[in-house]
């Protein structure tokens, strides 16, 4: 049996109480999972970034011109790309890298989407396990 894996993060922060883009996108990624302390250049934050900027002007970009426009490494790049790909939010073809949808709330759409499917899914299997402990 092949299991398909996404890994789904959802951190419950307080949201940010001041109208300020840059603290609202750094909310939106910790929120997600996406950024933590041991990220001490913030790439992934400014990876994120230059995702989003490409995908808002509905182009694809690769990891090399990443790596060259954020003066970063391409091991870099993938590391953080592979996270974005495991968390549903990023999609990769021949062409390079897009976000899953060119809008924000679409994208969270999407990822409560496959979030409510993942937990249906675990209410079955947990029904038959609880099945099974009864007999």
């Amino acid at each position: 049996m092949r299991y398909t894996y996404q890994r789904i993060t959802i951190i419950k922060n307080q949201k940010p109480e001041v109208d300020d883009i840059n603290i609202d996108l750094q909310w939106f990624g910790a929120s997600l999972g996406l950024f933590n302390l041991r990220d001490k250049d913030k790439s992934m934050f400014r990876i994120f970034l230059e995702l989003l900027k490409t995908t808002k002007a509905r182009k694809q970009i690769t990891s090399d011109e990443i790596a060259a426009k954020l003066k970063l490494s391409r091991g870099t790049v993938i590391h953080h790309m592979n996270k974005l790909m495991e968390a549903g939010i990023v999609v990769a073809n021949r062409d390079g890298y897009i976000l899953r949808e060119d809008n924000l709330e679409l994208l969270i759409s999407e990822i409560e989407r496959d979030l409510r499917k993942t937990c249906n899914d675990l209410k079955v299997i947990a029904k038959g396990i609880d099945r099974w402990f009864e007999k």
